[in-house]
């Protein structure tokens, strides 16, 4: 049997020259044997030991000062300013804190030419002109502050979503349409401090507890429950629940049966069919991306003309639509009295999903175009954008997969995009609002219902059940909890699992037992390495993970099960018992007290039933730990082991039975 071992190259420092250990015996390979028996043991080479080097001893202050930059300041941003002049710091504190100087000085007609290339309003409960007004300042403002080049902003359906059903449940827009307005524009408002705080304070890695799993169920469900609420529209229902459920919606849809119009249903299937087949079309043939963009519009069109020639008979419309610019909302913010809990935790939940959506929108059109985009700055940006929105009758937005794509197919190469598309809007605010007074309610909730049913992504759930069951389990149960729960409960569940995950990895680490590769000086899983064999009287245990006081205890559990084990193997077999553990520390990235007295301990424990434990191939934070503690000394230089192979050449002499 020949076996391909390929082994990355490492190399280390060392602080002395290695010591020559010409007497000390190394492992060779032997012929295979059986699985689960140990395999013969020649003695033909000499073993070059190599000391274990400890990191530069660095101050509190300094070790310090490293770990918070890690944290907060992964990507170095002041590296630019650097042996720079005054002047040109300022030019680039300029270009930093408004990317527009940046690229506007580059600026050029044919830019310009590829830059030029109804809303979720409904959703969030809204009167649709918010959705306008919505699609006007935002963009304006990231263009000045935001760093894609791709990103197109606007409301998005996940958040007006949330933000709809959330403070639905509290006020009715129906009942209460000045009260629910002041909730809608504070709760914006709050997201945008939400947002623009993470940036400012750099925590944007908060964002990144909601996994793509949980996602992936949450705006399923969240899909679903949008394409059932349109069903209001689509059937012209006048009374219909407030309720989000699946339960809910479908009862309240047979119970007035009675009020189902034939003109819309047949308007509304008509309109949905074509959005959906344009839609397809351009999945099928990107080049005909323009297809199912044009579609909604199209659809406005041709629906508002057949509405007004057939004077709307059974059919429900916009009506009347203000003109004009974004009236201030500044005064309609309220901070005190008892909705102020709702508005910000509504705040909050929006908040994350649309930075969530908006950055993750703009990493991916900026590694088609090989540029980076930095997050906290996005955070910023649509975190400033959401603020001044909120005081200019705009509810929460955030970059949209959609535009983008329409942005990014058209050829667009800089944020002037959106300056051209809040041109659009503002032309339509000022001079077109008459136009929409026929347009039927229904087109808006087959456009709305075409959007959403994209988010449901069955092949992405197939994949996650083929990977990683427990990534599945939790798609599925954010999934429900939207469908059958709500929609806060189902992106609670989603969080809760998400955190849950973490700790699970966190508190019970993967650990193997590890045999050497014939032909090789390597250790490797058995589990995964079918040809690897063990050494006899030795157990090589692998850490995958960091050792903390969440594990520690685990840690000894789980190596004395598998000695447990290991040693009615050998009992069975008629072999060597083990006398002595390796523990492999390759993969374990850090250490602390808790961890360091875990291993003194077993160290311990192991002695009494005359079994050694060493350590192997530690890295160097976890080197500089160990030997400033008093277990460093415990173990003492002859314990801690360069490679697993050096471990095993060295220990045998102290290891015959």
């Amino acid at each position: 049997m020949v076996v391909n071992n390929k082994v990355d190259s490492l190399s280390y420092d060392v602080e002395a020259p290695p010591a020559q250990v010409p007497t000390t015996p190394a492992v060779v390979s032997a012929p295979p044997t059986p699985r689960g028996e140990a395999p013969a043991m020649t003695t033909t080479a000499a073993v070059e030991l190599h000391k274990v080097s400890v990191p530069e001893r660095r101050s509190t202050a300094k070790a310090l000062r490293q770990r918070l930059a890690e944290v907060f300041f992964p990507d170095d941003p002041l590296h630019q300013f650097k042996n720079q002049s005054s002047a040109r710091r300022l030019v680039l504190a300029l270009q930093y804190f408004f990317p527009i100087f940046h690229w506007g000085s580059d600026y050029s007609l044919r830019l310009l030419r590829s830059d030029v290339g109804i809303s979720y309003a409904k959703l969030a409960n809204l009167p649709p002109i918010i959705g306008l007004y919505s699609s006007f300042v935002p963009p304006l403002i990231y263009s000045l502050l935001g760093s894609s080049r791709d990103l197109a902003v606007g409301p998005v359906s996940i958040a007006s979503l949330v933000m709809g059903s959330m403070l639905r449940q509290a006020v009715s827009p129906d009942q209460e349409p000045i009260l629910y307005l002041q909730l809608a524009f504070t709760s914006t408002f709050f997201a945008g401090v939400f947002q623009a705080s993470l940036g400012f304070l750099r925590l944007g890695f908060i964002v990144d507890f909601l996994s793509k799993a949980t996602l992936t169920g949450f705006m399923g469900g969240a899909a679903i429950i949008v394409s059932l609420q349109q069903l209001k529209g689509l059937l012209g229902i006048v009374h219909f629940t407030s309720q989000m459920g699946f339960v809910q919606v479908m009862h309240s849809v047979f119970k007035h049966h009675d009020e189902w119009a034939w003109q819309t249903i047949l308007m509304g299937v008509a309109f949905l069919a074509v959005l959906l087949t344009t839609r397809h079309i351009s999945a099928r043939n990107p080049k005909l991306f323009w297809v199912s963009a044009a579609a909604p519009l199209t659809s406005v069109i041709i629906s508002t003309i057949i509405s007004f020639v057939s004077k709307a008979h059974g059919i429900s419309v916009i009506g009347d639509l203000p003109k004009g610019l974004n009236p201030p909302s500044a005064n309609m913010l309220t901070f005190s009295g008892s909705y102020v809990g709702l508005a910000l935790n509504t705040g909050i939940m929006t908040g994350i999903l649309s930075l969530t959506e908006g950055i993750a929108v703009g990493r991916t059109f900026a590694s088609i175009n090989n540029y980076q985009v930095d997050g906290n700055k996005e955070m910023m940006a649509i975190g400033v954008m959401n603020m001044a929105g909120s005081c200019a009758s705009c509810y929460v937005t955030t970059g949209s997969f959609s535009r983008s794509a329409v942005n990014y197919s058209a050829g667009c190469k800089t944020a002037v995009s959106n300056i051209v598309m809040a041109s659009a809007v503002l032309v339509t605010l000022l001079f077109l609002m008459p136009l929409f007074h026929y347009t039927p309610n229904v087109i808006l909730s087959a456009i709305i219902i075409t959007a959403v049913i994209g988010l449901i992504d069955v092949r992405g759930a197939a994949r996650l059940w083929k990977v990683d069951k427990l990534d599945f389990l939790a798609c599925m149960a954010a999934f429900l909890g939207v469908l059958l729960v709500s929609v806060q409960m189902g992106l609670a569940i989603a969080v809760g699992i998400s955190l849950f995950k973490i700790l699970l990895q966190v508190t019970r680490p993967n650990m193997v037992v590890k045999g050497v590769v014939p032909g090789t000086a390597s250790y490797r899983s058995m589990a995964q390495y079918r040809e690897a064999m063990r050494v006899p009287s030795f157990l090589v245990v692998g850490v995958e993970s960091a050792i903390y006081f969440a594990n520690s205890m685990y840690l000894g559990e789980r190596i004395m099960r598998f000695l447990r084990e290991e040693d009615e193997r050998a009992a069975k077999c008629n072999q060597c018992p083990v006398r002595c553990i390796i523990l492999d520390m390759s993969a374990v990235a850090a250490i602390d007290t808790s961890g360091l007295d875990a291993l003194a301990e077993l160290k311990k424990v192991l002695e009494k039933r005359n079994i050694e434990l060493v350590l192997a191939n530690p890295v160097g934070s976890v080197t500089e730990r160990l030997y400033n503690s008093v277990v460093g000394k415990t173990f003492g230089s002859d314990r801690v082991f360069f490679s697993v192979a050096e471990a095993v050449a060295a220990a045998p002499h102290k290891t015959q039975p």
